[in-house]
């Protein structure tokens, strides 16, 4: 009798060695703020990191002025490192459609707009 019992017993995902189908996350969005940033600065604890990010008006040469930070991000270490993987997955398929993206300023610059003589 035991034996008609395990013929007859569902296997669960997690007995026959498969991922459980993944369900989307519902997200409410209605107040979200969307604010623009081109500098961030990533600092953090034992049990947080923390990021801000903000507008950086003087993006080339010496800073005359101090950025004001806009939004703090305070993730846990777990989050963070899920950020960091949906951030690289993105970054990956941008690159494979438009380019590698060049983050070295000084690189991407014309030699014509910087007033180089010919």
């Amino acid at each position: 009798m035991a034996k008609e019992a395990e013929k007859t017993e569902a296997k669960t995902p997690a007995d026959a060695g498969e991922q459980p189908a993944r369900v989307p996350v519902q997200v409410e969005d209605a107040n979200a703020i969307a604010t623009y940033a081109n500098f961030c600065r990533v600092t953090g604890t034992p049990e947080e990191l923390i990021i801000d990010v903000g507008l950086n008006s003087q993006p080339v040469g010496p800073q005359t002025e101090a950025i004001q930070i806009n939004q703090r991000l305070v993730l846990n270490y777990f989050t963070a490192k899920r950020l960091l993987a949906a951030l690289n997955m993105s970054i990956q398929r941008h690159e494979a459609a438009f380019g590698v993206l060049e983050t070295d300023v000084q690189k991407r610059v014309q030699p014509s707009a910087m007033g180089a003589k010919r």
